[in-house]
C-alpha cells in the first residue's frame, strides 16, 4: 500500500513530472496514492467496473493540483490577494463538489446496493465516509468567500485554505483506497464484466446530460493515451448497441474543448456566448455566474419574438400530460381504497415515482435556467411567489410515503388511506404552481425571448435530465400526444439548429420517432415502467398478496441488512442492453428497449439528501441507539471501555493539532511534543491491534456482524501509516533543533526556515489525521459497537474486554490508566473503573493497582465483592481472643461479649498465616515448559518516592512502641505468652469446651478460635524467637552480612537460584538471606519478600534502603541486577522477567502482549499458543493435587491436563509413569487408543469361566460420561459409546 508521491495518482495517473519530484520529507506531508492496489493487475477491457478507479485518479490529481496552487500563492505572494486565482479556485472546486456528489451518490445507490445482495455488511461503512466529507467542503468555500471579500492582507487566510484542502485531499485519498482495496476486487469476483458494464452504465444514465459532458472529458484529461484508449473502448462495450448512442457518449470523451474542471479552462474569460460554448455545467448549476451568462444571451438572441407559434407554447402540453397522470393516479387509489384490493397499488407506486423523478428535473430547470433569465428580464424584480417547483416539503412527503419499509407494521389499508390524503395535497399543489407557469411565466416568455432563444431554454432543460429518465420521459410524454402534435415535435428536433449539439439532436430525433411510431402506449409504457422499477420497488404486486394485506419489505426479511437489497443480479449478455435492475426473466423483454435505465436514488441524494434518511436510516441498533453519546447514557456495560478510549484519544488529538501550531513560535516545545506523540502513537497501536485480534474476529464470528470490520481493520493499517509519516517529520526536526546551536548565523537562518517549512507539514498532517481518525472512530460507534452491545452479553463483552486487558503489560497499564483518567469527567472516570474491575475481579489487579498507584484512592468506588472459600481475617491478635477462653475467672457470657466486640471487626489481611508459601515467585513458568530467555521489562515508575514511604511505615512501626498505654498493653501480652507456655493439656480441652459451647459464635469463628487454640504454644514460640533475632540484630552486625557468590570461580555475586549484587534483610527474622527461597530453604517459615524494605549491597557490604542501586558513593549506582520488581522486591540478572499486574507477581517471559496473555477466568499467564484452552475459574489458585503445593506462587513449571486442571510438570512425569487418568476427575490425560488397543488384543486371548462369559456390568465412562453395560470382567470394561477403558463399575 502507499505510493511515491503522496496522493497525486502515481505513476500513469497524467500528472506533470515536475509535480512528482519531492524530498522525503515532502513525500511524508502527502496524503497516501496508490501503487500496489489488489485492482492493478485487472485491466480496463476486463473489469469494466474500474472505470470507477479513473475516475479516482482524476480526483486525487485534480487535488493534488488545487493544493498546489494555493501552496504556491501562500509561500510565494506573502498575502498579497490574487483575485483572480481564488475565483478559479473556486471555480474548480465547485465542479469537484459536483462530480464528487454524483460519484458518491452512484456508488450508494448502484455499486453498493449490488454489491451488498451478494456480500453483505460491506457498503453502510463507505457510506457513512461519504456523508462526512459535505462539511469539509463547506469549509472551503467559507474561506474561498472570505478571501474573496479582497482584505488587504490574506496570508492566514491562505494557509488555513491549504490546510483545509490538504484535509479534504487525506480524506477523500483514504477512503478511495480503502475502496480500490476492499470493495473494487469484491466486486470483479462477484460479477461478470458485462455485469459490471451494466453497473457503469446505470450511473452513467443516473448523471445530468449537461454534466456528463463535462464529467468524461474531465477525467480523461488527467490520463495517458494509452488509459486515454482503453477508456474508450471500455465506453463502447458498457453503451448498449443504438449507433447514435454510442456516437453521443464517444463525442464526449473526444470533445476538444477543454471542460470547465480542466487547469488550462480555469481563468479565461469565454470568447463567444453561443450554445455550444454554454453547455458549462457549474454555470448552469452556480447561481452566482448564471446572471452574467444571461446578459450575455440577452445581447446574443434578443428580445424580438418571430411570428407563429411559440416553442415555449409546447410546455402546455407537458402540463397537460402531468396533470392527467396524477389524476389517473389518484383515482386508482381512490379504487383501491374503496375496494380493498390490493393488485394494481405496486403499479400506481411506480407511476408516482416516476412522477416525483420528472418533477424534480422540471423544477430544477425552473430553478436554474428559467426564473433567473426572467428575473433579469424584470430587471431584478421579479415576483416572490416564483419559489421552487414543487417544494422540498411536498417532496419528502410524498417520498416518504413512496419509500415506505414495513417496519411500522401498519397495515395496507391504513397506507393506501395516508397516501391518499397526501396525494391529494400534493396534486393541489402542483396543480396551483401549473396554472401559474402557464398564467404568468410562459406568457412572459413568449414575450420577451426569441425564437432561439426559448429553443435554447428548452433543449437546456432537456439536457439538465439524466439519459436514462430523458428517454423514459420521451416515450412517456409522446404517448399522451395526438398523432399531430407529435408530428410537430419531430419536425422541430429535425431541423438543423446551431443551437444544439446535431449528434445529440439526432439521438434525440430517433427516441421521438420511436414513441411517435406508435408502439408504446399508455398502459404499456406503465407495464414496461413496472417491470424497470421491480428491483428498487419498496414492494411488488406478487408480495402483496402473499402478505394478505400488511406491508413488508423485502429489506425486513434478513435482520442484518445494512442497505436496500433491491438491486438483484443482472441477466448476463454479451453487452450491457440490459439494466443491472432487471431481476427477472419477466422483464428481460424490456431490458433492451430500457437499456438507458437510471438511479433514482441518485437523483435524491443530490437535491432532497434529507430524504435519503427516511428509507436509509442508520442500521436499526437496539433500543434506538445511534451514536455513542446515547449508548454511554445507557446503563454501563463492559464494551463501553472502548467509548472511553475513544473520547481520550480525540482529545488528544486535538492537542496535536494544537501543539503543532505552537512548534513554529515555541522551538523549546518540540521535546515535549514529540515525547507526547509517541505516546499516542503507542496507545493507538495497542488499541488498533486489540480491535483487529479480538474485538473484530469476534464480531464477525456472530452472523449479524461478518464482513462488517474489514473496512475499519484497512483503516487501521493506513493511520499507521500516518503515523509513520509524522513520526518521519518529527525526527527530522529534531535533528535540525539539536544541530542550530552549533552552526553558522547563515546556516542557522537556512535551517530554522527549513525547520519551519517542516512546522507547516506538521501542522497540515496533524490535522488531517484528525478527522481521519475521529471520523474512524465515529463510525465504529455508529456501526460496530452497538452491535457488540445487542449481540454479546455482558459476561461475552467481559470476556472480550479481558482478552484486550490480558494482552497489556504492567508498563503499558501504567501509561493508559492516568491517560484515560485525565480525559473522563468524573462519573466516567468512576464507571471506568468499576467497568475494569468487574472484567478482572478473578484476578490480583486491585492489589497490584492499590499498591502501584497512589491515585486510586480517588477513584476509590463500589469493589467487586465475591464470597471467598477462605475463613474471614481478624484485625486483633489471636493470642488475645484465645486468652479470653483460657481465662478461668470468665464465665461463658463475659467470653461471648467480649469475643462478639473482636469478631465483628473485618480485615484485609490476617495477621498469622498458615504454614505455606504465599510470596512471589519469579521463576514460574505458567503452561509452558520452554525454557528460552525473554526480554525484560522493567517498572518505569521512580522507586526513590516509594522506597521513602517503605521507610516511613517501618519508622512508624518503630515509633508506636513509644506511645502511651504501650508499657501496659506489652505486659498483658507477656503474661498471656507465659500463661499459654505453662498450661496443660487438661486446661487446653477445657478452653476448646468452652468455645464449642458459646452459642454467639457462628460456626466458622469457632473454627477459627479453636485452630488458634491449638497453635498458641507454636504462635507464642516463634513470636519469643523473633523478639530475640530483633534484639540481636539490633547490634552493629545482622547475621548474614558476607557476600555470596553464584559462581565462587568468577566472583559472581548471587545464590543458587539467582544471580544479583545484593542481599535482602528478611523483615520476619531480620536476617541477611540473598533470596527468599534460600530464607524458606532454612528456616521453618515463610518469608514474605513484599514486605522488605531493606537490602545490603554485597560489594559495599552496607545495608541500606532496597532499591535498583547502591546508594553508597563507593560503589557509583552499582546496578543490584538488569531487572529490578519494586513491588515484588525483586531482583535478577539473567533472565528476562516481567510483572503481571493481573497475578501481581513476576514471571518469567517477555511480557503480557510478547510470548505470554492473562486469562482473567483462569487467573493464570498463558503462552500465546494457549489462546484457546479449556478455562477453569481460578484454576491456579489450587494445590498440586500430587505434592499438594500451591500452584500459583509456585517455582515449578506447570502442567496443563486436557481436562483443564493443573498440576507439576515434574509430578505430572513421576504420575503418569502409573496412572494415566486425572487425579481429580479421572478422565484421560491423552490420547489412550495404543494403550486400549492392547487392552483388546490382552481381552482376546483371556479366557473367562463359563459361569461369567454371559454376564454383563453396569459402567460410568469416566471420559465420555456416558452410561451403558460391558461384558464382565474383574479389572477391564470397555465404554461400548467411546471405546475407552477408563471406566467404572456401578
Amino acid at each position: 500500500m502507499g505510493g511515491d508521491d503522496g496522493g497525486r495518482g502515481g505513476d500513469g495517473c497524467g500528472i506533470s513530472p515536475e509535480l512528482a519530484s519531492q524530498t522525503e520529507a515532502e513525500a511524508a506531508a502527502q496524503p497516501l496514492a496508490p501503487s500496489c492496489l489488489s485492482v492493478s493487475g485487472a485491466q480496463l477491457r476486463d473489469a469494466p467496473i474500474l472505470l470507477f478507479v479513473f475516475f479516482h485518479k482524476a480526483l486525487r490529481a485534480e487535488l493534488a493540483e488545487l493544493r498546489r496552487l494555493a501552496a504556491a500563492e501562500s509561500g510565494c505572494r506573502g498575502g498579497s490577494n490574487n483575485g483572480n486565482l481564488v475565483v478559479e479556485i473556486h471555480r474548480r472546486f465547485e465542479f469537484l463538489k459536483l462530480f464528487y456528489k454524483y460519484h458518491c451518490a452512484a456508488e450508494d445507490e448502484v455499486i453498493f446496493l449490488a454489491l451488498d445482495v451478494h456480500i453483505k455488511n460491506v457498503a453502510h461503512t463507505y457510506s457513512l465516509e461519504h456523508k462526512s466529507i459535505d462539511d469539509l467542503f463547506s469549509s472551503i468555500f467559507h474561506c474561498l468567500d472570505v478571501l474573496m471579500e479582497g482584505d488587504a492582507n490574506t496570508a492566514k487566510p491562505f494557509q488555513e485554505l491549504v490546510l483545509l484542502i490538504s484535509t479534504i485531499q487525506t480524506t477523500i485519498c483514504h477512503h478511495m483506497l480503502k475502496e480500490e482495496e476492499q470493495v473494487f476486487p469484491l466486486l470483479m469476483k462477484q460479477f461478470s464484466p458485462q455485469e459490471q458494464a451494466s453497473l457503469v452504465w446505470q450511473f452513467m444514465c443516473s448523471v445530468p446530460v449537461l454534466l456528463l459532458e463535462d464529467f468524461l472529458p474531465w477525467m480523461t484529461s488527467f490520463l495517458s493515451p494509452e488509459e486515454q484508449v482503453n477508456v474508450v473502448n471500455c465506453i463502447k462495450e458498457v453503451v448498449p448497441e443504438e449507433n447514435l448512442l454510442e456516437e453521443v457518449v464517444i463525442s464526449w470523451l473526444g470533445n476538444n474543448n477543454q471542460p470547465f474542471g480542466s487547469p488550462t479552462r480555469i481563468g479565461e474569460e469565454a470568447q463567444s456566448v453561443g450554445p455550444a460554448n454554454l453547455k458549462d455545467a457549474l454555470k448552469v448549476y452556480s447561481s452566482k455566474s448564471f446572471s452574467t451568462e444571461i446578459r450575455q444571451w440577452k445581447e446574443v438572441f434578443g428580445l424580438k419574438t418571430n411570428v407563429g407559434q411559440n416553442p415555449v407554447d409546447g410546455l402546455h402540453l407537458w402540463h397537460g400530460a402531468i396533470r392527467k397522470d396524477l389524476k389517473g393516479i389518484l383515482e386508482e387509489l381512490y379504487q383501491i381504497r374503496s375496494s380493498d384490493s390490493f393488485s394494481t397499488l405496486a403499479s400506481a407506486i411506480v407511476q408516482l415515482k416516476f412522477l416525483a423523478d420528472v418533477l424534480i428535473f422540471y423544477s430544477n430547470a425552473l430553478d436554474k435556467i428559467f426564473y433567473p433569465l426572467l428575473d433579469l428580464l424584470s430587471d431584478g424584480c421579479l415576483s416572490p411567489s416564483y419559489k421552487r417547483f414543487p417544494d422540498e416539503s411536498q417532496i419528502e412527503g410524498l417520498q416518504r410515503l413512496l419509500h415506505y419499509n414495513a417496519k411500522n407494521g401498519i397495515p395496507l389499508s391504513k397506507f393506501v388511506e395516508k397516501l391518499c390524503w397526501e396525494l391529494e395535497s400534493f396534486v393541489m399543489g402542483i396543480g396551483d404552481h401549473l396554472v401559474f407557469q402557464e398564467m404568468e411565466v410562459f406568457p412572459l416568455i413568449s414575450a420577451k425571448c426569441s425564437h432561439e432563444l426559448q429553443k435554447w431554454l428548452l433543449y437546456m432543460s432537456l439536457l439538465m435530465m439524466p439519459l436514462g429518465l430523458l428517454k423514459c420521459v420521451i416515450t412517456w410524454f409522446l404517448a399522451h400526444l395526438s398523432e399531430e402534435e407529435s408530428k410537430s415535435i419531430l419536425k422541430s428536433i429535425k431541423q438543423e439548429d446551431s443551437l444544439v449539439n446535431m449528434s445529440f439532436a439526432s439521438l434525440l430525433h430517433e427516441w421521438v420517432r420511436i414513441g411517435y411510431s406508435g408502439k408504446t402506449s399508455v398502459e404499456k409504457f406503465r407495464k414496461d415502467l413496472q417491470e424497470m422499477f421491480k428491483s428498487r420497488s419498496s414492494f411488488h404486486s406478487d408480495q402483496i398478496e402473499e402478505d394478505g394485506g400488511s406491508f413488508f419489505s423485502p429489506s425486513d426479511a434478513k435482520p442484518c441488512k445494512r442497505s436496500n437489497p433491491g438491486l438483484m443480479k443482472p441477466i448476463p449478455g454479451n453487452k450491457a442492453t440490459h439494466s443491472v435492475n432487471d431481476s427477472s426473466s419477466s422483464g428481460s423483454h424490456t431490458s433492451e428497449k430500457y437499456g438507458t435505465s437510471y438511479s433514482s436514488g441518485i437523483n435524491l441524494h443530490i437535491f432532497f439528501p434529507g430524504t435519503l434518511k427516511i428509507f436509509h436510516p442508520v442500521p436499526n441498533f437496539p433500543d434506538g441507539m445511534g451514536d455513542a453519546s446515547s449508548i454511554l447514557n445507557l446503563e454501563p456495560r463492559p464494551v463501553d471501555l472502548i467509548f472511553f478510549f475513544h473520547k481520550a484519544l480525540k482529545k488528544d488529538l486535538e492537542f496535536l493539532v494544537f501543539g503543532s501550531a505552537k512548534l513554529a513560535e515555541n522551538t523549546g516545545y518540540l521535546a515535549d511534543f514529540h515525547r507526547r506523540f509517541r505516546l499516542i502513537r503507542f496507545l493507538y497501536q495497542i488499541h488498533s491491534d486489540a480491535e483487529d485480534e479480538i474485538a473484530f474476529p469476534a464480531l464477525e464470528a456472530k452472523g449479524k456482524g461478518q464482513n462488517i470490520s474489514h473496512s475499519y481493520t484497512i483503516d487501521h493499517k493506513l493511520e499507521v501509516e500516518h503515523f509513520n509519516k509524522l513520526s518521519f517529520i518529527l525526527d527530522e526536526m529534531s535533528k535540525l533543533h539539536i544541530s542550530v546551536s552549533g552552526v553558522h548565523l547563515d546556516k542557522m537562518d537556512q535551517r530554522m526556515l527549513k525547520y519551519h517549512q517542516l512546522c507547516m507539514k506538521l501542522h497540515d498532517m496533524c490535522q488531517s489525521m484528525q478527522k481521519i481518525l475521529c471520523d474512524h472512530v465515529d463510525h465504529e460507534e455508529i456501526e460496530l459497537w452497538p452491535l457488540f452491545r445487542e449481540c454479546f452479553s455482558n459476561e461475552e463483552q467481559e470476556k472480550i474486554i479481558g482478552s484486550i486487558l490480558g494482552r497489556m503489560r504492567a508498563e503499558i497499564l501504567q501509561e493508559i490508566i492516568p491517560w484515560l483518567m485525565a480525559s473522563l469527567t468524573p462519573k466516567e472516570q468512576h464507571a471506568m473503573m468499576s467497568l475494569w474491575r468487574k472484567a478482572t475481579k478473578n484476578t490480583m489487579f486491585e492489589e497490584w493497582l492499590g499498591e502501584w498507584w497512589d491515585g486510586m484512592n480517588q477513584y476509590d468506588i463500589a469493589k467487586v465483592v465475591e464470597e471467598s472459600k477462605m475463613p474471614q481475617p481478624w484485625l486483633a491478635d489471636p493470642l488475645e481472643v484465645v486468652s479470653r477462653y483460657l481465662s478461668k475467672e470468665d464465665t461463658s457470657e463475659e467470653v461471648s461479649e467480649k469475643s462478639d466486640e473482636f469478631l465483628q471487626n473485618d480485615s484485609v489481611s490476617a495477621n498469622i498465616m498458615l504454614p505455606g508459601n504465599h510470596a512471589v515467585d519469579n521463576k514460574e513458568k505458567l503452561l509452558n515448559e520452554d525454557h528460552d530467555n525473554h526480554q525484560c521489562s522493567e517498572c518505569k515508575k521512580p522507586y526513590s518516592e516509594n522506597e521513602k514511604k517503605r521507610s516511613n511505615e517501618v519508622a512508624d512501626v518503630t515509633n508506636q512502641v513509644n506511645k502511651p498505654g504501650q508499657l501496659l498493653q506489652d505486659n498483658q501480652q507477656f503474661s498471656h505468652q507465659e500463661h499459654l507456655l505453662s498450661m496443660s493439656q487438661d486446661d487446653l480441652e477445657a478452653a476448646i469446651r468452652r468455645v464449642s459451647r458459646d452459642s454467639s459464635l457462628d460456626p466458622q469463628k469457632k473454627s477459627h478460635i479453636i485452630q488458634n487454640l491449638l497453635m498458641s504454644r507454636w504462635i507464642v514460640r516463634q513470636q519469643k524467637s523473633h523478639s530475640e533475632v530483633a534484639v540481636l540484630g539490633s547490634g552493629k552486625e545482622i547475621p548474614g552480612q558476607c557476600p555470596s557468590y553464584r559462581d565462587p570461580l568468577k566472583l559472581t555475586f548471587g545464590c543458587k537460584h539467582y544471580k544479583r549484587n545484593c542481599k535482602l534483610v528478611a523483615a520476619c527474622c531480620n536476617q541477611l538471606y540473598a533470596c527468599r527461597l534460600c530464607h524458606d530453604d532454612v528456616t521453618d517459615h515463610s518469608m514474605d519478600r513484599k514486605k522488605t524494605t531493606k537490602m545490603m549491597c554485597m560489594r559495599c557490604l552496607v545495608i541500606q534502603p532496597v532499591g535498583p542501586t547502591c546508594s553508597t558513593a563507593s560503589c557509583d549506582n552499582l546496578s543490584m541486577a538488569k531487572y529490578y520488581c519494586r513491588i515484588c522486591k525483586f531482583f535478577d540478572d539473567e533472565r528476562e522477567i516481567y510483572h503481571c499486574p493481573y497475578c501481581n507477581l513476576c514471571r518469567v517471559g517477555k511480557g503480557l502482549g510478547i510470548d505470554y496473555f492473562h486469562c482473567m477466568n483462569c487467573n493464570a499467564c498463558m503462552s500465546r499458543s494457549l489462546a484457546v484452552h479449556i478455562c477453569r475459574e481460578k484454576c491456579l489458585e489450587d494445590n498440586c493435587p500430587i505434592c499438594h503445593e500451591f500452584i500459583f506462587t509456585s517455582s515449578s513449571p506447570v502442567k496443563a491436563l486436557p481436562c483443564g486442571h493443573l498440576m507439576h510438570s515434574a509430578c505430572f512425569q513421576d504420575y503418569t509413569c502409573t496412572h494415566y487418568t486425572c487425579p481429580i476427575c479421572s478422565k484421560s490425560l491423552g490420547d489412550m487408543q495404543v494403550y486400549f488397543g492392547m487392552l483388546d488384543a490382552l481381552l482376546a486371548e483371556e479366557k473367562i469361566p463359563d459361569e461369567y462369559s454371559t454376564q454383563t456390568q453396569m459402567i460410568l465412562c469416566n471420559d465420555c460420561e456416558k452410561r451403558g453395560t460391558a461384558a464382565f470382567h474383574w479389572l477391564y470394561h470397555k465404554c461400548p459409546y467411546c471405546g475407552s477403558y477408563n471406566t467404572r463399575v456401578i
